[in-house]
């Protein structure tokens, strides 16, 4: 028998499941509710739509991952278990969508990108050539 039959004999409504969020519902880890919340109060519209907060809940989710996903790469680059700030700015200005899409925004403690103009970067052993004239 399962948990949410009617026992034999028993009275009263069916026992439903627990409650569930949003968030699980959609199978996130970013909090549906809270960012409801915030599109109510902060006056973007004088309505918000059931599946608005869910869709932005699921790009911010997505967003956060591929960030995580290249910093926690360029930590692993340099040996380190612990994503720091630089990592983060590698991760974003070495991807041309991320860079694009936080292309003002200044992360501390960052640092700058390493670029070296091709120009200035020395040219491998130069081949002397028997000029026969």
């Amino acid at each position: 028998m399962s948990t949410f039959a009617k026992a034999k004999g028993s009275r009263g409504k069916v026992a439903t499941p627990g409650k569930m969020s949003r968030s699980q519902k959609a199978g996130l880890q970013f909090p549906v509710g809270r960012i409801s919340r915030f599109m109510r109060h902060g006056k973007y519209a004088e309505r918000v739509g059931a599946g608005a907060p869910v869709y932005l809940s699921s790009v911010l989710e997505y967003l956060a991952a591929e960030l995580l996903e290249l910093a926690g790469n360029a930590a692993k680059d340099f040996k380190k278990s612990r994503i720091l700030p630089r990592h983060i700015q590698l991760a974003v200005r070495n991807d041309e969508e991320l860079n694009r899409l936080m292309a003002d925004a200044i992360i501390s403690n960052g640092g700058a990108v390493p670029f070296i103009h091709q120009a200035l970067l020395p040219t491998g052993p130069k081949e002397e050539v028997d000029q026969e004239l």
